[in-house]
Order: structure tokens, then C-alpha cells, then sequence
């Protein structure tokens, strides 16, 4: 049975879920990466059903943590899910804030450092007993959220608050709603931080050749670790304790480097370093909108996070599972995603809760006002029911339309991805939403698969059926529809894919100079990219070819080694 503490982690996430993009967008400290939003997402997963193991959870966390916000978060929420009760919430609170500034070597006020610490003076002059406490608890941390505004440089040039802070308000807004039982819905972040969420125009934040690393450490022997080693492996140096080994986040210019040092401290495990600049990227659409329309769509769709925020298009993610964890599917590694399904792990999707959806489709609507959501095909999820019933309960101001598009994949990632061009040209919202019906009944797409072994894993088709066309070495060719998933045809081997490829494209593209594909791989880039590629463009000199990542929606479903064809034409 679910918890009250468990209901208000549940809530906290799905508020913190649907505003991420805001917060990556205004992330400036303490460098301008543009992933706060996305780290907090990813690191405090495991808050959406943390049942009855609040211990298991926290190690999940700790697991999990990516970058500077989540790693101080995953210290402070290994304290707080100790908590057994409203009752305790203040101590526990006050033993996070400790670890999570023990955690940092360098803690600086104006971070959500500062917004664990107003909570903790609060609750304990005010605990969270009824609506009106929680109200009060609400107002103190959102005076802390604008303090930051001036207290951080980084801020005050930005013109922003910290975006981990505001993070943490979001999160503790829905925590303290559904624990207290406040009533109505919260207020309009950009009516509580007025002028506050957008970069300035001016702002340019300054280049980095350092490198972001994540990884974990066994130390060697039972000796503690020099504190002075430690705080010389680089900057945002945050360390956090995870049974016999820590979980090490830091900043470097010399990734090969700080490995050496750090595999003469002990055992590495868990390493990843990303390039800062790299993941900064764009920061997407500005919060006044752009277009006559903001664009909306499954994640679903084959389209990257990085060509959606270009577009101003959003996503509304659905989680890969595997074991234990689930993590958003545009924030997945596709390489690690079909590495273990190479190795025979089991891996499926599941939709985010109804709450999360909810709250994701407020968000935009608060955030960017009339947004047409391009929703994955009624046959593969239930986000179109979820969207209207949104609608119905809470859209007061019918800011948000939706067409059910029956489409995945790349058909629904190119039909979202022309719609969104189309909105960006043009104040006439009405055109829009032609050329995305439009665009719904001429777009087509062919997906390749290598093996029907994941199908018949998913339940997709029968296991007869599986095995009968492996062994006949029989390469199936699928067309998502508002029906369902339809086969469309039969071959034996790559080189026949490809011809089936060529040859719908030479037949059902009639206006090549205005054709767009969509070219989309799972595990096989490389071939895809020197063998279907240059095939293509020979054969369509005039049109554009853009060669993206399969949605992980489709490849956990049909496996490695598939490979798909979207295309449609531009008005």
C-alpha cells in the first residue's frame, strides 16, 4: 500500500519531471551547461514509486545521480526518505541539509544548498501538519528562490534564479501539497518569479574546455581518503557516500588524467565524461514562446531532444525499464540500451504517471500559452486519453489542442518536427494545424527489423510466428498505423531492406525538391549512415535527408539492428 510520504515523492517528481526544460534552460550555475533540469530528472527517478524500501531507494539515487544538482540532491534525499512521518520530517531535513553540504566541497549560498537550509529552519518553527503550514513552508522557500536571483554572480548577469533552487521549490510544492492537503492547484511559477525564468538577452556564458565526469569509487584498504587528494581531482567537486564506495561528481580539463589518479585511490566503476560546451547545446525555445503555436509530441518519435529544442518542439517522455530503474527516454544512452539487450537482458517502456502527464501539460501551456499536442497513436499509449481528460478537468483557458496522429516513430517525429517548422514561419495557427492533418495522412514509414526475437519477447506477435521467420531468416517490414503496428512486406537479408527502401521512396515521393526523410538507426549508425545514406541521396538529389537516433520507445520493442524510413513533403 502506498504511503502518504510515498504519494508526496511521487508528487514532488512529477512536478519537478514536467518543468525540467525550464530549469535546464536557465541553468547558469555553477556552469552554464544547461542540464540541471535533466540531471535532477534522471537522479531523483526513483522518487516516482518509492514503495515501501525507502533505503533501497535512496542507494537507487545515489546510483543514479548525474551532475552537480543531482548528486547534492541524492545526499539530501538519502536523509529525507528516512522519514517515517510528517512528525520527522524536520529532524530528517535537518540531517540531509548536513550531508548534502558535506557532500560539496566548495557549498556556496544562493544554490539549493540554501533552499535545504530555509526548509530546515522552517519546519522546524512550523511543521507540516495541516494546509495552512504547508502554505507557510511555501512561502519561505520561494522568498529563499528569489534571493538567489542576487546572491549568485552567475545569476544576477543572467537575470535568472538558480536553477536548482527553483528546482527544489517545484519539487517540494507538490511534496507539501499532497502531504498537507492544500487545495486548488499552485500558482503560476512565472507569477511567483516574475522576470526571473528567462536569460537576458545579452547573456552569453562562457566557454569551457572542462569535462563533466560522474563515477563511482571503491576506495582501497579501510584507510578514509585524504580530504586534501580529493578536493585536488578538480572543480564542483561533490562526493556522496554510497555503502563501501563513493559516487564522485567533478569537473576536469583532463578526463584520462583524473582516471589514472583516481585508479590509484581504488576501483572505478560507473565512469562517464561528457564534454561541458557539448552539453550546453541550445537551450530551446525562449520562455515567451516561439511561433504561432508551441509545438508538443511524444518522445515517442524519433526526434532527439537537441533537433526538438532547434524547433521549439517538446516531449512528453515515457520511461525504459530495466530491473529497477527507469530512466526518461530521451535523457536513455541508445549504446547502452542495446548493448544489454545484446546481452539478453530484459528491457520494456512504460508511460509516466497520469499526474506526471498532467502536471507536463500544464507546464506548456502555462509556460508557452496554445500548444497543439501531436500525440503518439492511440493503438501504441494512452496519452491521448490522458490529454483529453486533462482537457476536460483542468484546460480552463483551452490553451491545449490534441490530434491523434497514429503515428510512433518516425513518422511521428517527422509529422511533429514539419508541423513545428511550419509554426515557426508563420502567425496563422489555423495553417498549422491543416499541414499536421495534412502531414498525418501523407507522411509514411517503413521499419526495418533485424530479428523478430524482441517482438516475440514483447508480445508483439506470437512465438510461432517469431520462430518460423528467424528460421527462415525472414526480415519483416512494419508501417505503424492508427490501427496498430501493420506488416507491409518480407525480405531476406540487409541488401533486400535496402532495396525495399529505394523502392518506396522512388515510387511514393512524386515532389522530391520538397521531400524530408527521416533516416533513423538503432545499434547499426555506421551502416546506415555509408550504405542507405548515399544510396538516397543519389537517388533523391533535391531532398532533404536527416539521419537521427530510432525512438528507444521502438527499439526496446523491436530490437538492435533495426532501422527505419519516415519521409513526407513540405507545403
Amino acid at each position: 500500500m502506498t504511503t502518504p510520504l510515498a504519494e508526496a515523492f511521487a508528487a514532488g517528481y512529477a512536478g519537478l519531471s514536467a518543468w525540467s526544460d525550464l530549469l535546464d534552460r536557465i541553468n547558469v550555475f555553477p556552469v552554464a551547461d544547461a542540464d540541471t533540469g535533466a540531471n535532477l530528472r534522471i537522479s531523483l527517478g526513483p522518487l516516482r514509486a518509492c514503495g515501501q524500501d525507502p533505503e533501497r531507494t535512496a542507494e537507487r539515487i545515489i546510483r543514479a545521480a548525474t551532475g552537480n544538482s543531482g548528486n547534492i540532491a541524492a545526499a539530501f534525499f538519502g536523509a529525507l526518505l528516512g522519514a517515517t512521518g510528517a512528525d520527522d520530517l524536520a529532524a530528517r531535513v535537518g540531517e540531509g541539509c548536513g550531508r548534502a553540504r558535506q557532500a560539496v566541497a566548495d557549498p556556496r549560498d544562493g544554490t539549493m544548498l540554501t533552499v535545504f537550509d530555509a526548509l530546515s529552519e522552517i519546519l522546524a518553527r512550523c511543521p507540516p501538519g495541516d494546509a495552512a503550514a504547508g502554505e507557510t513552508v511555501l512561502t519561505a522557500l520561494r522568498q529563499t528562490v528569489l534571493a538567489t536571483a542576487q546572491i549568485q554572480a552567475d545569476c544576477r548577469s543572467a537575470g535568472v534564479v538558480d536553477a536548482g533552487a527553483l528546482g527544489m521549490y517545484i519539487f517540494f510544492d507538490g511534496f507539501f501539497r499532497t502531504l498537507t492537503g492544500m487545495a486548488g492547484d499552485s500558482p503560476s511559477l512565472f507569477a511567483l518569479f516574475p522576470g526571473r525564468l528567462a536569460l537576458r538577452a545579452e547573456y552569453r556564458p562562457p566557454a569551457s574546455q572542462e569535462y563533466c565526469v560522474d563515477l563511482l569509487l571503491a576506495p582501497a584498504g579501510d584507510k578514509p581518503l585524504d580530504q586534501a587528494v580529493m578536493a585536488d581531482l578538480g572543480e564542483s567537486l561533490v562526493v556522496v557516500p554510497e555503502r563501501t564506495r563513493l559516487k564522485i561528481h567533478v569537473h576536469t580539463p583532463d578526463p584520462p588524467g583524473l582516471r589514472s589518479r583516481l585508479a590509484g585511490l581504488g576501483e572505478v566503476a560507473g565512469w562517464s565524461a561528457e564534454p561541458l560546451d557539448a552539453k550546453g547545446g541550445d537551450r530551446g525555445p525562449h520562455p515567451a514562446g516561439r511561433g504561432c503555436l508551441h509545438i508538443l509530441t511524444d518522445a515517442a518519435g524519433s526526434l532527439p531532444r537537441p533537433l526538438a529544442r532547434r524547433h521549439g518542439i517538446g516531449l512528453v517522455d515515457s520511461y525504459i525499464v530495466h530491473g529497477d530503474t527507469a530512466r526518461p527516454e530521451s535523457l536513455c544512452d541508445p549504446e547502452t540500451i542495446y548493448a544489454l539487450m545484446r546481452l539478453g537482458h530484459r528491457l520494456t517502456t512504460a508511460q509516466a504517471s497520469l499526474a506526471e502527464r498532467h502536471r507536463r501539460f500544464r507546464s506548456v501551456c502555462e509556460e508557452f500559452g496554445r500548444t497543439l499536442y501531436l500525440c503518439v497513436g492511440s493503438a501504441f499509449t494512452g496519452n491521448h486519453g490522458a490529454a483529453l481528460a486533462w482537457q476536460r478537468q483542468q484546460d480552463r483557458e483551452h490553451c491545449l489542442e490534441t490530434i491523434d496522429t497514429g503515428a510512433a516513430s518516425g513518422r511521428l517525429g517527422l509529422i511533429a518536427l514539419l508541423a513545428g517548422r511550419l509554426a515557426l514561419r508563420t502567425e496563422d495557427a489555423d495553417a498549422v494545424r491543416a499541414h499536421a492533418l495534412r502531414l498525418v495522412e501523407t507522411c509514411r514509414e517503413y521499419v526495418f527489423i533485424d530479428t523478430l526475437r524482441h517482438l516475440v519477447a514483447g508480445g508483439r506477435v506470437s512465438r510461432a510466428s517469431g520462430l518460423f521467420g528467424d528460421f527462415l531468416h525472414l526480415k519483416p517490414v512494419i508501417s505503424p498505423t492508427p490501427e496498430g503496428v501493420r506488416k507491409v512486406g518480407l525480405v531476406r537479408s540487409r541488401a533486400g531492406q535496402l532495396a525495399f527502401a529505394l523502392d518506396k521512396a522512388k515510387t511514393k515521393i512524386h515532389a522530391p525538391d520538397r521531400a524530408v526523410l527521416l533516416l533513423q538507426y538503432s545499434d547499426n549508425e555506421s551502416w546506415v549512415r555509408e550504405a542507405v545514406q548515399p544510396q538516397l541521396r543519389t537517388l533523391l538529389p533535391g531532398a532533404e535527408i536527416l539521419t537521427v537516433p530510432l525512438s528507444l520507445t521502438s527499439g526496446v520493442h523491436m530490437g538492435p539492428g533495426t532501422w527505419s524510413l519516415a519521409f513526407a513533403e513540405e507545403g
